[in-house]
């Protein structure tokens, strides 16, 4: 009896999951840019002078909302989305920065679309989203900090089979060139949080992927001297 109850509880939460992953999908069809994430936030927004707008996946989603700091002194938007890709990332450019009318945007992407989230992608696909939000914004008149991706590692759980070290490093490579050709600011994590074996260091994570709040203390001064040197120009 208690193997058939065993099996039946088993049964409901393989039930459960598929449920839930049905009503995830649902609402990626319904909405796969999701641009409702933050439509009520921006129409609430009043004109500031010097915004800054922080475009990117769940590194910035949970900053300052489940890890780290997120200037609450400053006139700094939080427009992150877990789990999104350079496509979508693009698609919701023009509401969610261009309509804020920020000083600068801090746009950090390009993890996910190596993992693969939204289906395969090549390093030049990857590179051209990113260019296009730098043509986007620079044509409304924002400057543009364009953040390295980060490391990743795999001393907490399985990250490097999905994040190829190699393709991060050439990204960050195209990353780097593409803003001293056109003049924008190059903000590198990826150097600072690197340990002796080029992983992602073990205090700065708790699963090989997404910063603790020591991996965030690391990134806190770096993004602002890079705010600071693109409010400069």
């Amino acid at each position: 009896m208690k193997r058939v109850l065993m099996i039946l509880a088993l049964a409901g939460l393989g039930l459960a999951q598929e449920n839930a992953e049905l009503e995830r999908a649902k609402k990626t069809l319904a909405d796969w840019a999701n641009l409702a994430r933050y439509s009520t936030d921006n129409a609430k927004l009043s004109p500031e002078k010097n915004r800054v707008v922080f475009m990117g996946d769940s590194i910035t989603d949970a900053w300052g909302r489940s890890g780290g700091k997120f200037w609450p002194d400053r006139p700094y938007v939080n427009r992150g989305i877990s789990g999104q890709t350079t496509p979508q990332m693009l698609i919701r450019f023009r509401p969610d920065v261009i309509a804020l009318a920020p000083k600068v945007v801090v746009i950090l992407a390009g993890t996910n679309d190596i993992a693969g989230n939204t289906g395969p992608m090549t390093l030049e696909q990857i590179e051209d989203n990113l260019e296009s939000m730098a043509e986007l914004a620079k044509a409304n008149g924002i400057e543009v900090v364009m953040s390295s991706v980060m490391p990743v590692c795999d001393y907490h759980r399985p990250q490097i089979a999905r994040r190829p070290p190699e393709k991060i490093i050439a990204l960050n490579e195209w990353i780097q060139a593409y803003c001293q050709k056109h003049k924008l600011v190059y903000l590198d994590y990826y150097s600072e949080m690197l340990d002796e074996a080029k992983l992602l260091k073990k205090e700065l994570t708790n699963d090989g992927l997404h910063p603790n709040e020591a991996g965030y203390a690391v990134m806190e001064p770096l993004a602002e001297q890079a705010i600071a040197a693109a409010l400069k120009k």
